[in-house]
């Protein structure tokens, strides 16, 4: 089966589920078309999963995985049915083909699966692929850029088989930094009216990695991932009070821990953390022409630990704030805005995966 992981929703008004699927939680976001705007955020959830259910991207223990998707439904008290999940840049090839222009959808299909078995390392039948043109401002004779995206189809089903344990239909699959980088320049674009030529750097810290992506004018101009992530922080919490995981992410996220635990783990954890973003600013700055940032926004679950903005900001000299993926966006009255300004910044993928819905 062929099964898209970036296509165009063909009927993008049909009510759609953005699931993230991470080693500790299932997160779950329902967006609808808003009386007063674009987008209104209708429900969310956030549910913790068995340790071990997922590894490195894995999906190890289905039914753990799909049981924590039922309770993230139940508790978003949603009924919608299509789904739009996403797997990790680790289960998937990403290669740029240059092909000539004019071309149609079927015969860009056709090149595409031509020239895939040149870049991927197992046989084409075990592969579900997809491929998506990109937009050029080049003359029309140029060769277009065309991004072919591939993954082993149990990596897919993988997804799929959850989804449809929990009694889902999934209509998307996509990729997690694709689906974060809809989220990334819906709030790009929202800022955008506070000053035009704005180099804005975004960081998803999550669990075992940091994604940073550099904005500018609404394109991206730079990515890279950086091995730091907030499972160092629970695998601290586990080895210090002899907790198991699922009772240390509980409690880094309540902050219920004992009066040693700011200096002795989560300081010395921020400090680290604004090292290594500082670095992965430092690599952006010796690899492109580019030399400083204007603003640093901060998403996942360690965004809203204490202290972590300020010590990213006073290390990297560059305001820096914690990202909201809704931005802009009506919010349903039946969500509490406490609770979501303490959850949104762990809800970028999701988000970007409930946008999907909204694609032209």
């Amino acid at each position: 089966m062929k099964f898209a992981f970036n296509k165009v929703l063909r009927r993008g008004s049909l009510p759609l589920l953005g699931i993230d699927v991470t080693a500790s939680s299932v997160k779950l976001v329902e967006l609808a078309p808003g009386p007063g705007s674009t987008m209104r955020l209708e429900g969310y959830a956030i549910e913790p999963i068995e340790h071990g259910a997922i590894v490195d991207g894995n999906v190890e223990k289905p039914k753990a995985v799909a049981d924590a998707l039922l309770r993230a439904i139940r508790r978003a008290k949603t009924g919608t049915k299509r789904a739009a999940l996403a797997v990790p840049s680790s289960s998937v090839i990403a290669k740029r083909l240059a092909l000539p222009p004019g071309l149609s959808e079927m015969d860009y299909e056709f090149q595409v699966e031509s020239e895939a078995s040149q870049y991927i390392p197992f046989p084409i039948e075990e592969v579900n692929l997809d491929f998506q043109v990109m937009p050029s401002g080049q003359d029309a004779s140029a060769d277009v850029d065309v991004l072919l995206v591939a993954s082993r189809k149990d990596k897919v089903e993988d997804r799929l088989a959850i989804a449809e344990m929990a009694g889902l239909q999934a209509v998307v699959v996509d990729v997690e930094p694709y689906a974060a980088r809809s989220a990334i320049h819906h709030v790009a674009g929202f800022l955008s009216s506070q000053g035009d030529k704005q180099i804005l750097a975004f960081f998803d810290v999550g669990q075992s990695s940091t994604n940073l992506t550099i904005i500018l004018d609404g394109e991206t101009i730079f990515e890279r991932d950086q091995m730091f992530g907030g499972g160092q922080l629970t695998q601290g919490i586990v080895r210090l009070y002899g907790l198991t995981v699922e009772e240390a992410e509980q409690k880094k996220r309540s902050g219920d821990l004992p009066e040693n635990y700011g200096p002795q783990l989560l300081e010395p954890f921020v400090a680290q953390g604004a090292t290594e973003l500082s670095r992965a600013l430092q690599f952006f700055f010796t690899s492109t022409p580019y030399s400083s940032v204007d603003r640093i926004y901060l998403a996942g679950g360690c965004a809203i630990m204490p202290g972590f903005a300020e010590a990213v900001a006073e290390k990297t000299k560059v305001p820096t704030e914690v990202m909201n993926p809704f931005q802009g966006l009506e919010v349903s009255s039946k969500i509490r805005s406490k609770q979501l300004r303490l959850d949104a910044p762990a809800l970028m993928v999701a988000c970007g995966l409930a946008m999907r819905r909204f694609d032209e």
